[in-house]
């Protein structure tokens, strides 16, 4: 990178990763509204919500090889050694779908403890069979990507997502218009083809950096971001730094499983079900831009959090501009648009989706916060922290539910929504104390 970092030249940096998660961003919206257009739309669209939920779960192991790539791979022995680490990372992934699937553990789950109705679980079941390829596609992916973020070639990475959301939609119109399946069964049917889709297109897109890499030997790589001073990228390094970014995905992503369990219990349990993915979506357009900054932030950050004071600069205008794009839709009568009109939902169902949507406004500015945080303690080097924020995190979440939705009986819903507002709250304020003193730390000569 650059020794002048300008807010220019970070939007430069940041724009091709910030499109490539507006694009996925879209997704859920878009698949919400095909569903909600099929037959049983409320059943499909809440087994839609309990099948995603679970495969993001899947997904959680391998999700910060993005960021492990960013920061670990220098040459042609890190490229080797992570690329193998990314594989049984995959295999494993693939293994907890595989285990849900087993119909004892798939029944326990979603009938013993989700208390789905058999409907629903029937649509989720065949569902999970279409996500089977999930994991591992997403896995391979960001590994390559996080290589091509590694030598400055953003615009690649938003091309891979192209092909995704072109793949993607192609399958949903496919499903909608010539095949007699669930809408449930589409939408997995639809993700799972547009990530196998990308990953493909993402290591035909790396080809060059790849080569590049296997032909820089060890000894001529920077040593700053491989590992300590005169030593080499070790399978146990990887797993010690890894090991606390896989635990936070894993934390993280079980909320939509845990507040699945939680709004079977509360009032309202169906069209809680399905009506959470519909606002996840829209929240997820919004918090897709503060999810891209992380990488960003990552790569460009610097030795001793250099460019730390312009980063955060950019962050806050991300944040306020964020929060207020979705503020403009959940506060104005845009929501029974979006909801309506544009998701697909029915006026009952649409109603209960615009109070969550206003309670959620600030987490998208709550997330550029808390990537740059992550940002500056991976720089460093200690990743276990992120974990620790995250538990808190997913810790009050449930403590929130409890209080708002079985205490005063709020419907599940709003609950839950409410709840992941007081999560993120708390570990940002954690975070925030804790990045204080690492930056001071770097800043102490």
């Amino acid at each position: 990178m650059t020794d002048r970092l300008t807010q220019r030249s970070i939007a430069l940096f940041w724009l091709p990763l910030a499109a490539t998660w507006l694009m996925m961003g879209v997704e859920g919206p878009y698949l919400a509204a095909v569903i909600a257009r099929l037959p049983d739309a409320k059943f499909n669209l809440a087994a839609h919500g309990v099948a995603y939920a679970f495969a993001l779960v899947a997904e959680a192991p391998i999700l910060m090889l993005m960021s492990a790539a960013t920061a670990l791979v220098t040459d042609s022995d890190s490229y080797r050694r992570l690329r193998n680490f990314t594989r049984a990372m995959c295999v494993g992934s693939t293994a907890l779908v595989v285990v849900v699937l087993i119909p004892p553990v798939h029944r326990f789950l979603l009938l013993d403890l989700v208390h789905l109705p058999p409907e629903v679980m029937h649509l989720t079941y065949g569902a999970l069979w279409l996500f089977l390829p999930w994991p591992a596609a997403i896995g391979y992916r960001r590994f390559l990507q996080g290589v091509l973020i590694r030598s400055g070639r953003t615009r690649l990475v938003a091309y891979g997502t192209v092909v995704r959301v072109v793949v993607m939609g192609l399958v949903a119109m496919m499903g909608f218009v010539l095949v007699d399946i669930p809408g449930a069964w589409v939408g997995a049917m639809s993700l799972s083809a547009g990530v196998v889709a990308e990953a493909v297109a993402a290591r035909w897109m790396a080809r060059a950096t790849v080569r590049q890499l296997l032909g820089t030997p060890a000894a001529a790589a920077p040593s700053r971001d491989a590992a300590p001073q005169g030593e080499r990228l070790t399978y146990r390094g990887i797993t010690a730094f890894y090991y606390p970014l896989a635990l936070t995905s894993l934390i993280g992503l079980s909320v939509p499983p845990m507040l699945t369990f939680f709004m079977g219990r509360a009032p309202s349990p169906v069209e809680s079900l399905a009506v959470f993915p519909v606002v996840q979506s829209l929240s997820f357009i919004f918090r897709s831009i503060g999810l891209s900054f992380q990488d960003a932030a990552i790569a460009l950050m610097g030795d001793r959090h250099r460019h730390l004071p312009e980063l955060r600069r950019f962050a806050l205008w991300l944040g306020i501009l964020s929060s207020l794009g979705q503020s403009l839709i959940a506060f104005t009568p845009l929501a029974r648009f979006w909801f309506e009109t544009l998701s697909g939902l029915t006026p009952e169902l649409a109603a209960y989706a615009i109070f969550p949507a206003q309670v959620i406004a600030l987490l998208p500015a709550l997330t550029v916060l808390l990537t740059l945080q992550r940002a500056i303690l991976v720089n460093v080097r200690r990743t276990r922290p992120v974990t620790v924020a995250t538990a808190l995190e997913v810790g009050f979440i449930g403590l929130g539910f409890a209080g708002m939705g079985w205490g005063l009986g709020m419907v599940g819903l709003s609950a839950a929504f409410a709840a992941l507002m007081l999560g993120r709250v708390v570990a940002n304020v954690y975070l925030a104390l804790l990045c204080r003193e690492v930056v001071r730390e770097a800043a102490a000569p």
